[in-house]
């Protein structure tokens, strides 16, 4: 009998080891894959507006500030207070400008690497809420593979690490359930959310909340969560406190109100959308998974007693509710559902594991496929055609084209390889993508910054003020030409030259005609825009 149990146990043993090799091989491998598809091209393209161009700003004026001066403490923008978000990411952009300057890769690093980490992050998740390895790969494979993951994951923003440390915080809860020390990890990783976010961040700590009373309530009651939440926010208190002492008003009325409260019922920079903007979103961008949709939908409700259906119920429904009801709508304020719909997703799919060789595969899966094939391979003839051939689009739908081909067939054979033509042909075209020019479509919304911020960095080093005609403020035109490009409209324009000694005017040609501006000296164009200021000799 002892000798039988002795056998048990060394064989049990034996397989515990195989089972954490074989997770290290997966983790290694996920690692390795996110990385190469998030840093490929990084500093291809421009900055975007926005988060990429304010955030470059900040971390440069802390690269750049003397060590004395306390800017990192107390980050400025264009020389001015910058309480918007506490800078724990501008903190890493300005270590990554001291290792490899200022520019487009060093800018987007921290942000890729953080977000390419959340991926096996995602594998360790799936591997304790599931009890099948592959539901846990499926679902990182799902996560690595979606378009906004990708794309907003290499953007110099801020949501990407949220996400990371999002993951850390809830791989910590769902050990914390069998072992209290991983409570330390749950408050370190909310702390860096919201060093990362700001205030904001509470709203990923609800998520948290709502699951473990509805999953595991005896853990709330327990001093070991809240004593590692209050040590995990220590920091964020101290910068918090540390600002509220040097500013005083100005930062409760910009830092806590205007950028964090005032979000959730008014609109900031004119992002406005229906409430029912980020499910728009979600199916716009999250083919070709949306497929499996219907069945997913079906499978999470039917174990919705079980730990990991009420974790993505809650993960996905009450931050959607809670973005849903801000004022201010951004495609990125959704990131955090991702990782969630990518378990749900993964969870179907592993049941495809189960069945019999050769089984069918429910209709739509194959319609759904076909749809995509057709549509992607419509694109690429698109591409293809006119007078000057879009070869990069056409290579990149031709690519998803044939993947949606190849999977719908066997999808419809019943054979279970759909399923890696599906992840390898879907890793491979987004490769594709983010190798060519293409991958941040919203630079061409507007004019080419670089040439003009080029033009205007040839001005007069001492003037660090410029108005344009330009309808909205572009951050990155501020980044790039290093100085502080403010909108005005043609009202303010005519009173601005009219009462200030040397003003610089950044305009279009139609404005200049509109104008009519006298004793007007051109200093240098580029890209349709005209630099221009008051011709002191002539008045």
């Amino acid at each position: 009998m002892q000798e039988g149990s002795f056998i048990w146990g060394h064989l049990e043993k034996q397989h515990r080891a195989v089972s954490k090799w074989i997770d290290r091989v997966w983790l290694i491998v996920l690692l390795l894959g996110a990385l190469l598809l998030f840093s490929i091209n990084l500093g291809g393209l421009p900055l975007q507006d926005w988060d990429e161009g304010t955030l470059a700003q900040v971390a440069r004026e802390i690269w750049s500030a003397p060590p004395d001066s306390m800017r990192w403490l107390y980050p400025t923008l264009g020389g001015e207070p910058y309480h918007h978000k506490p800078p724990l990411m501008h903190w890493l952009i300005a270590g990554a400008y001291s290792l490899g300057g200022v520019n487009e890769w060093t800018t987007r690093l921290p942000g890729s690497i953080l977000t390419a980490i959340s991926v096996p992050l995602l594998y360790c998740i799936g591997r304790e809420l599931f009890r099948q390895r592959w539901a846990a790969i499926y679902s990182a494979l799902i996560y690595l593979t979606m378009l906004p993951v990708v794309r907003h994951g290499r953007l110099a923003i801020l949501d990407g690490a949220v996400v990371s440390f999002l993951m850390v915080m809830m791989l910590c809860v769902l050990r914390s359930r069998r072992d209290l020390r991983y409570c330390l990890g749950i408050g370190i990783g909310f702390g860096l959310i919201c060093l990362t976010q700001g205030l904001l961040g509470i709203f990923l700590g609800a998520v948290v909340i709502v699951f473990l009373f509805w999953d595991t309530p005896r853990l709330l009651t327990n001093y070991y969560l809240w004593v590692a939440i209050l040590i995990g926010v220590l920091p964020v208190a101290a910068w918090y406190s540390a600002q509220l002492i040097h500013y005083g008003h100005s930062f409760i009325q910009v830092g806590l109100i205007n950028q964090s409260l005032s979000r959730i019922g008014t609109v900031a920079d004119s992002k406005s959308a229906q409430p029912w903007y980020y499910i728009l979103e979600i199916l716009k961008w999250t083919w070709p998974w949306l497929v499996f949709l219907p069945q997913t939908l079906r499978l999470i409700w039917e174990n919705r007693n079980l730990s990991w259906a009420k974790l993505l119920l809650v993960w996905s429904s009450v931050y959607l509710l809670i973005i849903s009801c801000m004022g201010t709508k951004l495609p990125w304020y959704i990131f955090p559902i991702y990782p969630s719909l990518a378990l749900a997703f993964g969870a179907q799919l592993a049941e495809t594991e189960n069945l019999p060789i050769f089984s069918s595969y429910p209709r739509t899966w194959v319609a759904g496929l076909s749809i995509l094939a057709v549509v992607a391979s419509a694109s690429s003839i698109y591409f293809s055609g006119g007078s000057e051939p879009t070869t990069d689009l056409q290579l990149i739908f031709a690519a998803v084209a044939l993947t949606m081909t190849l999977a719908a067939i066997l999808a419809e054979r019943g054979d279970g390889q759909f399923l890696k033509i599906l992840f390898w042909g879907s890793y491979i075209s987004l490769l594709l993508l983010m190798k060519s020019n293409y991958w941040a479509w919203e630079l061409w919304e507007a004019y080419p910054v670089k040439p003009v911020a080029a033009m205007i960095s040839r001005a007069d080093p001492t003037v660090r003020k410029i108005y344009t005609s330009f309808p909205y403020h572009r951050p990155s035109l501020d980044f790039y030409s290093d100085r502080t490009i403010i909108p005005a409209t043609v009202g303010e324009l005519q009173y601005y030259w009219h009462y200030t000694a040397q003003p610089y005017f950044l305009l279009n040609a139609s404005d200049i005609k509109k104008l009519q501006l006298e004793s007007m000296k051109l200093i240098d164009q580029a890209q349709d825009w005209t630099l221009i200021t008051k011709d002191t000799n002539r008045l």
